[in-house]
């Protein structure tokens, strides 16, 4: 009887043709996922005005023409000069250069939105699905009553509220903003968690006694990462929106730093003598930096949409 060959089956896969199995999967599902988000023309355009407008707001001082202008600086012989020539998009009240104040202002509300989100996402997230995964508990009972508390009164009224009996500066309104938006991701998440808590793969990591620990942040998490990714991204451009908000009523950014709710607010007391410009300018940055982020999370919304289909 003749005898059957049999290959040898190597026992070690090779470490270095399985980390080149890894990157060229990774590069195939990044390459899948820039496709489809790349179908939504959109989306690209939003994705092209972030990246611009982070460039812009960390080389400023390379890229505006009069960096020094975001200091205290006066200079009335050119004060109030209409778009054009040496200063592209005017000068205000003082003869600083505006656009090198908007530019210098993309700074600041980024900085505000990143500082914020910090400090929620983690804050919120946590809290929400601990009541998710405890739901029917007193923990559930006490964390939720107290989000539903913050829910209950408007954002902006809260804001108002907390900065103005804060010194009005960067800083407190940074506080003010994060101590309304937390809730909303408590909301978020406990949703999701709450339906998660049902899954198999959850009941399996309790029977073999994982902590609660490792069933919320490596069990849980993970499966409601690209909502609350989504979120984020669309909740940039609102947190910029609610800064300017309190930089405009004098309770964010204060002169001489230029915020762009503060140039609206000081170039809109010369509307009525016709200086357009320096309300104008501000406030088109201000709708083009929200309507930027809002392009992207709407692409990346429709991205994790098709691909949890």
């Amino acid at each position: 009887m003749a005898e059957i060959a049999v290959s040898p089956v190597p026992e070690v896969i090779d470490a270095a043709a399985l980390a080149r199995i890894q990157r060229q999967n990774r590069r195939e599902n990044l390459g899948r996922m820039w496709f489809k988000f790349s179908r939504n023309p959109l989306s690209v355009i939003g994705l092209l005005m972030v990246i611009a407008i982070i460039l812009l707001a960390i080389f400023a001082e390379f890229v505006t023409p009069f960096p020094d202008h975001v200091r205290p600086f006066t200079d009335f012989v050119n004060a109030k000069k209409p778009p054009g020539g040496e200063y592209l998009l005017g000068t205000d009240q003082f003869g600083r250069d505006i656009l090198s104040r908007i530019v210098f202002g993309f700074r600041f509300s980024l900085l505000m939105a990143v500082v914020v989100l910090t400090l929620v996402v983690p804050v919120g997230v946590t809290l929400g699905m601990v009541a998710g995964y405890f739901q029917g508990t007193i923990i559930d009972t006490i964390i939720m009553r107290i989000t539903d508390i913050f829910l209950s009164v408007p954002p902006l009224i809260l804001a108002l509220a907390i900065a103005s009996v804060l010194t009005p500066n960067l800083t407190n309104s940074m506080v003010a903003v994060s101590l309304m938006w937390w809730p909303w991701y408590a909301r978020l998440v406990y949703g999701l968690s709450s339906a998660l808590r049902t899954e198999y793969f959850v009941s399996s990591a309790e029977t073999i006694g994982a902590r609660t620990p490792h069933i919320l942040f490596r069990e849980i998490l993970p499966n409601m990462i690209s909502p609350i990714f989504t979120k984020m991204s669309l909740d940039v451009g609102w947190v910029i929106i609610i800064g300017s908000m309190l930089s405009f009523l004098g309770l964010g950014v204060q002169e001489p730093q230029p915020g762009l709710g503060t140039m609206v607010a000081k170039g809109s007391d010369y509307l009525p003598t016709g200086q357009w410009w320096m309300a104008i300018f501000p406030a088109l940055a201000i709708v083009v930096v929200v309507l930027g982020f809002n392009l992207l999370g709407d692409g990346l919304r429709d991205l994790f949409s098709a691909e949890e289909v």
